[in-house]
């Protein structure tokens, strides 16, 4: 039964992680909280503690969104979140690599301005340093 559920879970989740060069929809709204729940709450979960509903059908565990500051000294990684979204950098293989990302390519394409990929972006990283809690 448990193999059942999680074949369903990963084949409702491929469309999300395919690495065909059709483009995705993007939605309208610039607020981070929208768009944490429409382009990450499925594998970090609404909460962002990395239990989203496809959380276990992948491979590597989903990092808790909601310590990476703790994790880090009590710094927020700001613009090391950033560049993972859009795939720069050192991108871990669930948000794609260089050539590919996962959603770097929606972000930015916003008619012909890059710019407002780079605000919703942005507004989804001031979304997740909302939870950050200081290093005890």
């Amino acid at each position: 039964m448990r193999f059942a559920f999680t074949a369903l879970i990963a084949a409702l989740a491929l469309p999300l992680f395919a690495q065909d060069r059709s483009p995705r929809k993007l939605i309208p709204e610039m607020d981070g909280k929208s768009l944490f729940q429409a382009y990450c709450a499925s594998c970090h979960g609404m909460d962002g503690k990395g239990k989203g509903p496809v959380a276990a059908a992948l491979k590597e565990k989903v990092p808790d969104l909601t310590t990476l500051s703790f994790r880090r000294g009590g710094k927020f990684p700001a613009a090391e979140l950033e560049k993972m979204i859009l795939g720069e950098g050192d991108a871990r293989a669930a948000h794609g690599n260089r050539e590919m990302p996962v959603w770097g390519p929606l972000f930015r394409q916003v008619q012909n301005d890059r710019d407002l990929g780079l605000v919703r972006v942005r507004s989804v990283v001031d979304y997740i340093a909302q939870w950050q809690k200081p290093k005890p």
